[in-house]
């Protein structure tokens, strides 16, 4: 069995503008100094150039050494913003614009050139750094329609799905040709969000190997889904994992889709590590049970505590669920020794 590496922490939610948040250096000397061993990197210019980790072995190999000086590694890069302009429906053309660089904004079909390239250029940049796993959002087509009214036209969920496989295959193939696998975020508002969704794109992509799951059980919980049966379900996709909280408190009034109220109203939302209703202990359990290879990230998204207070808060949180796996079994005192012909004496044989 293996133990879970870890505190790591995703950085996304804490760059800023001013010191220790505005560069990667002052960012993994805080992370260090709260207890952190690893961060996950987004794949943002003020943190990572992309273009040059994924060309150049000396940038890579620097940024190692940086990250060494504070104690710190890499668990792994994200493009979840990238990833997110694969597939842009429409109605959400000017609200992602912003996401991608500004000389392909206003051009929906650049824009998603533009982000195809982003994904393999951080195939390539993992595997100069020396990383088996990259995380990300897969984008979205059908998730307008995701509630059957008005009633869908048929055919219209498959034709989504159909297309969002055409543009991911030729990305999975460059990430298969570095040797890491590309973990989607099942996230509402991503056409991959849950259990089926990640089954159908799996259909659409020939179950292809390098296809896996960022799990991250605070997404499952605002669904209402089964987070510890999806560990037993998709275990050999999970080939990372972040640590975020939530909590779901219906009521009268809401329940699952929120009545429109922003994160602190919301029946559903997130939480700082420990605040919220997840059972961190099972899902560590089963992530040790079914020998998960990764790290434990923090991500920090929680509409009341100070997101300080959260990061270190979290990094022991982590640290304290992680289980050292036992080297052997518990009852290998107690073995009888027995041969192979005492076996079949003890079965009447």
């Amino acid at each position: 069995m293996k133990t879970i590496k870890g505190p790591a922490i995703f950085l996304a939610q804490f760059m800023g503008d001013a010191a220790p948040f505005d560069t990667l250096p002052r960012l993994a000397q805080w992370a260090a100094g709260l207890g952190y061993e690893a961060v996950q990197i987004p794949a943002d210019p003020r943190l990572l150039d992309l273009q040059l980790a994924a060309t150049s072995q000396t940038y890579c190999d620097d940024l190692h050494g940086m990250l060494a000086g504070y104690g710190i590694q890499i668990s792994e890069l994200s493009t979840h913003l990238q990833g997110q302009l694969v597939a842009v429906h429409p109605a959400y053309d000017s609200l992602f614009d912003g996401f991608a660089a500004p000389a392909v904004r206003g051009n929906p079909p650049a824009r998603t050139a533009w982000a195809i390239e982003q994904l393999k250029l951080a195939a390539q940049a993992s595997q100069r750094l020396g990383l088996s796993a990259h995380v990300t959002f897969s984008g979205a087509l059908a998730w307008p329609y995701f509630y059957p009214w008005p009633q869908r036209p048929a055919g219209l969920v498959e034709a989504a799905f159909a297309e969002l496989g055409k543009r991911w295959l030729p990305i999975l193939q460059v990430f298969d040709e570095a040797g890491v696998d590309v973990c989607y975020e099942l996230h509402p508002g991503e056409d991959l969000h849950d259990g089926v969704t990640f089954e159908r794109f799996l259909d659409e992509v020939g179950q292809h190997p390098r296809a896996n799951i960022l799990f991250d059980p605070s997404h499952m919980v605002v669904q209402q889904m089964d987070y510890l049966a999806f560990i037993d379900i998709y275990h050999a996709r999970i080939k990372a994992f972040h640590v975020k909280d939530a909590e779901f408190r219906p009521d009268g009034r809401q329940g699952v889709y929120g009545g429109y109220n922003g994160w602190v109203n919301r029946a559903g939302r997130f939480r700082s590590l420990g605040d919220g209703q997840i059972d961190f202990k099972a899902i560590f359990s089963k992530m040790a049970q079914y020998d998960f290879p990764g790290w434990a990230v923090l991500e920090w998204e929680c509409a009341l505590k100070h997101p300080e207070d959260g990061a270190r808060e979290g990094a022991a949180f982590i640290r304290e669920h992680i289980i050292r796996v036992a080297e052997r079994a518990f009852d290998d005192f107690a073995g009888s020794g027995v041969d192979h012909a005492q076996l079949k004496q003890l079965m009447g044989l």
